[in-house]
């Protein structure tokens, strides 16, 4: 089967590309390994709300239709809502089709998968950038007595010993999760390593309001200082509830989760933890009011301080003066560990050579380093813009993409003619 551009995998990235391709008369097939949204019905746990609020659930000739702008998406609803999105752009998806293969293939790419091969000039990646749970190597020396498992197995309090639990990592999954564990009346302890702190509300509106305003979200990988640091940057501490709670560490502290530093090493039975805690909390309180000041003077050169709230700063990270080094597992206190240290994609099935030594695929604004050219990438952080990975980020990408395979395509044929 041949077609002018495959586009792997289904989710809001991969949608967003087949609406721009459609709206440049690219033929195109969209194949997915299971079901449209797939990861966001499979891989997370039962609670979660969307950290963006409904407004900025903007795809290219679709947004958001409900009476309740401000508020923030179930996973019920966010499925929905992609689906519905899959239905209106009448985007030509290919339903349990799981790709094995994608390599090089005469003057372009060969796609195999379990429901037939296809051949194609042009391939667009939109895996996601969440497939695999990141697990550190010292969880190999967590006891066998101890419950262990990934943010992507986690799924409610319910599936944990009414016991202590050790959540590893303080970005927004680790927060919340620690936040919803500690409130079914488990006592958590929080291993806190790098983490970025923001308010849900500042100055009388949602922070991603303002950073939508102000243009930090539209921030260019062309233009930060450090690109690759910039795409490692963890997830604002921020969750979707109807209060818009936060679930910043000081959060945490004042319903009675621990903080601790990094966990560095388990050894008999002896987790041992980094003396950075203080250090990482005063980073963290510092890059908040970098952000802050960015929109205060947003604020001030487009006339809006009389309209909204006055700028204020929020109390810094509680940390006791002398946190724990060392907590001894096998006392029992602790009965289960939930990592929440990150995810990586998963390129496993990927035979052309555009990865480097990281396992990470080597591109410039999501064209992709290819041998063959032709190759684009979806849905990863910072992909073209700070706003990358969110639903809002995929339109943009989608379009710049688009419309630069759309001219290889032209180019191509060119060539051939």
């Amino acid at each position: 089967m041949r077609t002018k551009t495959i586009v792997i995998g289904a989710g809001h990235a991969g949608l967003a590309m087949s609406r721009c391709l459609t709206e440049r008369s690219v033929e195109h097939v969209v194949l997915e390994r299971g079901e449209v949204a797939n990861s966001w019905k499979t891989e997370r746990w039962d609670s979660l709300r969307l950290l963006t609020p409904n407004w900025q659930s903007r795809l290219p000739g679709y947004g958001y239709e409900g009476d309740d702008p401000d508020g923030y998406r179930t996973m019920p609803e966010t499925i929905g809502f992609i689906e519905r999105y899959a239905e209106v752009i009448s985007a030509p998806v290919q339903t349990h089709t799981k790709v094995s293969s994608v390599r090089l293939h005469g003057d372009g790419y060969e796609v195999v998968t379990n429901r037939g091969d296809w051949q194609s000039p042009a391939v667009v990646l939109a895996t996601g950038a969440c497939n695999v749970a990141r697990v550190p190597a010292v969880a190999r020396a967590l006891a066998r007595s101890i419950s262990s498992l990934t943010a992507m197995e986690y799924r409610s309090p319910d599936q944990l010993e009414k016991r202590g639990v050790l959540v590893v990592g303080a970005s927004a999954t680790g927060t919340q999760i620690a936040d919803e564990i500690h409130r079914s009346g488990r006592p958590v302890t929080i291993a806190v390593g790098e983490h970025v702190r923001a308010p849900r509300v500042y100055r009388g509106r949602d922070i991603e309001w303002w950073m939508d305003a102000a243009g930090v979200l539209d921030d260019r990988y062309d233009e930060v200082d450090d690109i690759v640091r910039a795409r490692n940057v963890p997830s604002l501490q921020l969750a979707g509830s109807p209060e818009r709670r936060e679930v910043d560490l000081n959060a945490l502290t004042r319903i009675g989760v621990k903080l601790i530093g990094r966990l560095a090493a388990i050894h008999d039975g002896k987790a041992q933890f980094s003396g950075s805690l203080r250090n990482n909390c005063a980073l963290a309180d510092l890059k908040m009011n970098r952000l802050l000041e960015r929109i205060d003077e947003w604020a001030t050169e487009n006339g809006l301080d009389d309209k909204v709230d006055p700028p204020h700063r929020f109390e810094p990270t509680e940390v006791e003066p002398s946190p724990p080094l060392g907590l001894d597992l096998a006392r029992g206190e602790i009965r289960t560990v939930v990592w929440a240290t990150g995810f990586r994609p998963d390129y496993s099935w990927l035979d052309v050579p555009v990865l480097d030594r990281k396992g990470r695929i080597r591109h410039d604004g999501g064209v992709v380093e290819s041998p063959g050219q032709g190759i684009y990438l979806m849905g990863i952080p910072f992909l073209r813009r700070r706003k990358s990975s969110l639903i809002d980020g995929a339109g943009d990408d989608a379009r710049d993409l688009s419309a630069h395979l759309a001219s290889y395509l032209n180019g191509a044929i060119s060539a051939r003619r």
